[in-house]
């Protein structure tokens, strides 16, 4: 009967998430019912909830998370600075008139973006309203051109710096403590966002080079899906009171002309990945360098007005009001689900599972798989991470690359139907004309390309586990 009520909670709250409820009053507001229905019938100590104040404060006062609203913000006003836009211009005119060079550009854009910006509804929104016209008046299949814009986008959910790798290390790094404190290790190891970010560094690029390598057999196996005639990107206009892209003929890009594009994300690149991975700074004074670099980069620019800074302000705090949000009210179905044992539980069941470790690994990863067609990213590093990372870090599977499978895992998510963030933000971008069953298709094959990369890394550790070692010695 105890083991109905961990199972009971659990299923109210993906309930309550699946009827539409907002997630962090669904996570807070289903826990606590539950639990006085708990209390109720003698199943529950209400006395467990006066932990829930600390808990709470720990979680506002931890330095990791202080990275969050910076590199928000920083993703931000290097959005509403016009980054994208100079890259994709550029790059498009360095490929000039070559079979899927349009697809090429696009990719490449997606990648100096993750690796400075990290937000994917920005990106995947800036080069639908800028790329996906122009893609589509050469003459690209439909389906080619929204699937290569979605996975492009995606990917700053792997490349770090990276919203969810910054997530994903506070989380990791409290599960780890906790089993080898559960192991009798009372001078834990510890693991780190700047682990992380070199542990998928590699792993992020591999993927970039798994797309690059679909889109060439693409462009030689059916050139007519990928026509390189005709016009190619130019900055999006207003008209009609929507934002549309207007295309017409450019001249190659010059080498001054992509210096000047290139330059300033790889430099912003440099200063803040490298300040984390050399141990110079930590993610929260690495992400407040990035965000002054951006504020710096859109004014040389000529960006800086005070309508974007309010706008960038805005849109940051509404973002990280929704992360620190969920963040409480998964820290109260974390409390209530713990009260219930029902981490017991899930430690029994994992570990009578066939196949050991590896077994349990592979089962939370299908589970993650799968309900990353319904839940968020933010919501299942919050709820579903600190049950299972635990027990999966007692059974001996390295952090590093737990962390970087789940985060792979986890960006399928953004592009796996029928709630996909990164297909919602291209719906809302892309022209009325595209169907939203060929923005679906489009995504398919890049989920598989994730999908290997998962199977890749899981038959290899060591290309998630061997950066960190040399640069950490650990």
């Amino acid at each position: 009967m105890d083991a109905l009520w961990p199972l009971l909670l659990f299923a109210a709250v993906f309930a309550g998430l699946m009827i539409g409820y907002p997630v962090a009053f669904t996570l807070a507001g289903v826990s606590l019912i539950v639990a006085l229905l708990g209390s109720a019938f003698g199943a529950f100590d209400l006395s467990l909830l006066e932990a829930l104040p600390n808990r709470l404060f720990g979680a506002m006062g931890n330095d990791t998370l202080i990275a969050v609203p910076l590199f928000i913000l920083m993703g931000v006003v290097l959005e509403k600075a016009r980054i994208a836009e100079d890259l994709l211009g550029n790059l498009a005119g360095l490929a000039g008139q070559r079979p899927g060079s349009l697809a090429f550009a696009v990719l490449l854009v997606g990648a100096l973006l993750a690796a400075s910006t990290g937000i994917v509804g920005a990106t995947v929104v800036t080069m639908g309203l800028m790329a996906l016209p122009a893609m589509l008046q050469r003459g690209y299949d439909t389906r080619i051109a929204c699937g290569t814009i979605c996975a492009a986008g995606t990917l700053g959910q792997i490349i770090p710096p990276s919203i969810v790798l910054v997530l994903l290390g506070d989380q990791l790094a409290s599960a780890y403590s906790q089993a080898q404190l559960a192991q009798g290790i009372y001078a834990p190891r510890t693991v780190s966002v700047g682990d992380l970010f070199a542990g998928a560094l590699i792993p992020g690029l591999m993927l970039v080079g798994l797309y690059a390598l679909y889109l060439g057999w693409l462009a030689w196996r059916s050139p007519d899906r990928m026509p390189h005639q005709g016009p190619l990107p130019t900055s999006p206009t207003h008209g009609g009171g929507v934002k549309t892209c207007q295309a017409q003929n450019v001249r190659p890009a010059s080498t001054s002309q992509l210096l000047k594009a290139l330059a300033p994300p790889l430099l912003l690149i440099l200063a803040v990945l490298g300040s984390i991975l050399g141990g110079i700074a930590t993610p929260g004074e690495a992400a407040a360098v990035g965000a002054a670099g951006a504020l710096l980069l859109a004014g040389l620019r000529g960006r800086l007005r005070r309508a974007m800074l309010a706008d960038a302000a805005r849109a940051s705090t509404r973002m990280t009001s929704m992360v620190f949000l969920i963040l409480i009210g998964a820290s109260v179905f974390s409390l209530v689900f713990r009260g219930f044992g029902g981490d017991d539980v899930v430690h029994a069941w994992m570990s009578s599972l066939p196949g050991g470790a590896l077994g349990a690994m592979l089962i939370v990863m299908l589970v993650m798989f799968l309900l990353g067609f319904m839940l968020d990213f933010i919501e299942i590093i919050f709820v579903v991470v600190p049950i299972v990372a635990p027990i999966l870090l007692m059974m001996g599977i390295d952090p590093v690359w737990l962390g970087v499978m789940i985060a792979i895992n986890l960006q399928t998510s953004f592009l796996t139907p029928p709630f996909g963030f990164a297909l919602f933000y291209l719906r809302g971008a892309a022209p009325a004309h595209v169907a939203t069953a060929d923005i679906y298709r489009g995504a398919v094959p890049f989920i598989g390309l994730q999908l290997l990369m998962l199977i890749i890394l899981s038959f290899w550790p060591g290309i998630a586990t061997w950066l960190p070692r040399v640069i950490y010695g650990a």
